[in-house]
């Protein structure tokens, strides 16, 4: 049997794990489901169709699964999904999605979410990302995979981040970041590419130097967008250790909905 705290309410239609520890005083809703060495800690609640993964820690205060922020709802049994070997700091708050979108808010595995983090309905968030205190998404954002937010970072709806990406503290984020970016201000504007991740991630030389080749033809060469991309091309085929990178970031340039950050 799960170790549920006696103060704790669960619904008896929850689906956890036996070896799932729920706090005191946190409640789970009837239509969650909770997955191996998951954590719970005290004064959480977790509802809606929400199902958790392996080996994720919430801690204390957190709102997990609750209605979306969006008066369009209208009660559809929209979904929370979330991975394995996530942390979730005090007071988050992770919205179910909306029939205008997939009906599903995504999180991936291996991520870190500070205190005070708002997952808006819709959002579609990789692994293996940051988020610092206080970063916010509004609906229908997409995170890639490896990303980072730093504190108070604000995303505007419908905003696509790449993978790798860094986003600046106190960053106002309207329009979509390019993987491997550098991105700050108010509003935001690029300052480079993310050379610091990709080290620490093990990305080689010829790879960086790939990236901050690409970097800047979007940024840097006086070319429109689409120059760019078909000079992007190019640079492809002229760099193969790069070769992967560039065509992410071709990729991504491809279905930027809202324009890029310049």
């Amino acid at each position: 049997m799960a170790t549920i705290h006696p103060s704790a309410i669960v619904d008896p239609g929850a689906q956890l794990d036996s070896s799932v520890d729920v706090g005191a005083f946190s409640i789970i809703g009837p239509h969650v489901s909770i997955g191996a060495g998951t954590v719970v800690g005290p004064h959480v609640v977790i509802e809606g169709h929400t199902t958790i993964g392996k080996d994720n820690r919430f801690f204390q205060f957190s709102s997990i699964g609750a209605p979306p922020q969006d008066k369009k709802w209208n009660g559809e049994p929209t979904r929370l999904e979330v991975g394995d070997r996530n942390t979730v700091r005090e007071f988050c708050t992770f919205n179910t999605g909306t029939v205008q979108d997939e009906g599903v808010t995504r999180l991936g595995n291996d991520n870190w979410i500070s205190a005070y983090c708002h997952l808006a309905h819709d959002c579609q968030v990789g692994s293996n990302t940051i988020f610092s205190n206080n970063a916010q998404l509004a609906g229908h954002v997409e995170v890639g995979d490896w990303a980072i937010l730093s504190g108070f970072a604000g995303v505007h709806q419908f905003c696509k981040i790449g993978a790798h990406a860094f986003i600046g503290m106190y960053t106002s984020l309207t329009q979509d970041v390019p993987p491997f970016v550098l991105v700050s201000g108010n509003p935001a504007s690029a300052h480079g590419v993310n050379i610091e991740g990709m080290k620490r991630r093990g990305f080689t030389r010829p790879q960086i130097d790939g990236v901050r080749a690409a970097y800047k033809l979007i940024y840097r060469s006086g070319m429109t967008l689409e120059e760019a991309k078909a000079a992007l091309v190019d640079q492809q085929h002229a760099s193969p250790d790069a070769a992967l990178d560039i065509g992410a970031m071709l990729a991504f340039l491809g279905t930027a909905s809202r324009g890029i950050v310049r």
